[in-house]
């Protein structure tokens, strides 16, 4: 990305590099292009999107997170919105990214389901947070790849990428009333898996009444 200095670009320059508040980094990339600024960005957004890419492509997911923010990097000047805005224009390109990935492998993302639009019938209540402790693990993106797409994606982008119904319905290019039913579905599923999980570690450590050293589950991990 090239340095460009507009009017006022000095002091959001001078701003960005004094605090890495990615808000003022957003607004420093986008109008100056200064490079200290978009690599704040870079490193408030990457991990999450990373995670978000490891469930839909897999080991794929650095090179696809690269071919991402190229287009990101050349389409910045663009962007018009605030921060949360900008994690949800940096998912769909990624996202897009990803697709046109899979489609040229000839294979479909981990625990893939057919795409189908879900019925907009809003879920009572809004779950997404309660799952942001149980996605910060390799574990947790295993079991959550094993999840239909369309609850997979859901919760990433809700729990993980931090984005609002509405905002992940856009780069799912759904319905806010679906992309909460599907992460609903999703979180409640993951809650049984990891009870599943919690009981079958409990009859390993007491079979024979024998203490057995037991693989952790996902709860003991976080």
């Amino acid at each position: 990305m090239s340095r460009r200095l507009g009017e006022g670009g000095e002091a959001l320059v001078s701003a960005a590099a004094e605090t890495p508040d990615p808000s003022v980094a957003l607004r420093a990339a986008c109008e100056s292009g200064d490079e200290d600024a978009f690599r704040v960005l870079y490193r408030a957004v990457q991990p999450n999107l990373l995670r978000y890419l490891r469930v839909l492509v897999a080991d794929d997911a650095e090179d696809v997170a690269s071919e991402a923010w190229l287009h990101i990097a050349r389409d910045l000047a663009t962007f018009r919105g605030d921060l949360d805005g900008f994690r949800g224009w940096a998912a769909t390109i990624a996202r897009n990214r990803a697709l046109d990935h899979l489609r040229h492998q000839r294979r479909r993302p981990a625990g893939s389901a057919q795409d189908d639009q879900l019925a907009e019938v809003p879920a009572r209540e809004d779950t997404a947070e309660s799952a942001v402790d149980a996605i910060g693990t390799d574990a947790a993106l295993a079991l959550i790849a094993t999840l239909p797409r369309d609850q997979a994606e859901a919760v990433l982008l809700r729990a993980v990428m931090g984005l609002d119904a509405t905002r992940a319905a856009r780069v799912l290019g759904k319905r806010a009333g679906a992309v909460r039913t599907a992460a609903h579905r999703g979180l409640r599923k993951l809650a049984e898996l990891l009870d599943a999980e919690d009981e079958d570690g409990k009859t390993r450590r007491s079979a024979g009444g024998v203490t057995q050293m037991a693989t952790p589950t996902l709860k003991e991990v976080r």
